[in-house]
This record gives C-alpha cells, sequence and structure tokens, in this order.
C-alpha cells in the first residue's frame, strides 16, 4: 500500500509499488526486446504473469524513446505501456530520449482514451540516469504535454524511495509557485 502521496494538480506522486496503482496504464521502464529485466520492469512482469511476456514477443522489441502498448493481465492496471529510456552517458540526446520516452507513453495514452497514467523514474536505475537531472526532465514534459492535452486527466509518479518522492514533490512545489 501506498504511505505517501501528494497531489498538484493533475499530477499525484507516489511512494511506492507501482504494480499496485489502480490506473489504467501503469509505464514499464523495459529493454528494448521488451521480454523483461530486472527492477521495474521485471517487477512488472512477475506481477502481470506470463501473459504479458507472451504479448510482448508479439511486439518485436521497441527503440529507444519510443511507447508500445499490452494489456495489463494480473496488474490493478488494465495496460502497460512500454518504453525504453536511454542508458545514460550524459550526451544531450540522452534528455531528448528520455523526454521522448515520457511524450510517447502520454500520446499513446490519450489516442487510447486512458484517463490515468503512472509512471517510475525511467532510466534511475541499472541506465544510470542521474536522478536530479531525470526527474527535472520527466516533470517538465509531463507538464508541458498536460498544459496542451485533456487527456490523460491524471498523470502518477510512483516511486519507489523517499529521496525520489520529496525530489519529485519539491520540483512539483517550486513549478506551482511560478
Amino acid at each position: 500500500m501506498d504511505r505517501t502521496s501528494t497531489r498538484f494538480g493533475r499530477i499525484e506522486v507516489r511512494l511506492g509499488d507501482i504494480t499496485r496503482v489502480e490506473v489504467d496504464a501503469i509505464v514499464n521502464a523495459a529493454n528494448s526486446s521488451l521480454l523483461g529485466g530486472g527492477g521495474v520492469d521485471g517487477a512488472i512482469h512477475r506481477a502481470a504473469g506470463p501473459q504479458l511476456l507472451q504479448e510482448c514477443r508479439t511486439l518485436q522489441g521497441c527503440p529507444t524513446g519510443q511507447a508500445k502498448l499490452t494489456g495489463g493481465y494480473r496488474l490493478p492496471a488494465r495496460h502497460v505501456i512500454h518504453t525504453v529510456g536511454p542508458v545514460y552517458h550524459g550526451r544531450p540526446e540522452d534528455a531528448r530520449l528520455l523526454a521522448s520516452c515520457y511524450r510517447n507513453s502520454l500520446l499513446l495514452a490519450a489516442a487510447q482514451g486512458l484517463q490515468s497514467i503512472a509512471f517510475p523514474a525511467i532510466s534511475c536505475g541499472i541506465y544510470g540516469y542521474p536522478i536530479d537531472e531525470a526527474s527535472r526532465i520527466a516533470v517538465r514534459t509531463v507538464q508541458e504535454f498536460l498544459a496542451s492535452h485533456a487527456l490523460p486527466e491524471t498523470v502518477l509518479f510512483v516511486l519507489f524511495s523517499p529521496e525520489f518522492y520529496d525530489l519529485y514533490c519539491e520540483l512539483l512545489r517550486v513549478a506551482e509557485n511560478r
């Protein structure tokens, strides 16, 4: 169960487990094969069950920065949006590709008429993206998207660590006060 939640307009930040969130779609920080892995990717595949892997096999992977939709199977979320974040190398294209993950996931959700979507901190685990930079890109990209789109109505950032949760809340507080 989520221990903490803070709302900033259409954006909500939660401390918790993304595999337990009841939304129309959760976003999987996937690898390019879409066939499961470690971190949040592995947790989502385990929670969804073997049908998720079966469906992912039909998708023939996903390029970095793009997004693909599957069913949610045993998850409380109806769908999983798989996106492949960049492995961090400190290049300008890393930021462009990370922003593209958020934007393309949101575009896919809107095209499907989804009301709610939940994101993890994409690329911040094994892909090594510094959380300070990644969180700024995530918040800015989502805010820009929501400013010009009616759907999704609610965007959640579901974060596994109190430090990440605090950082996202602070960024959103600062943005609210501008």
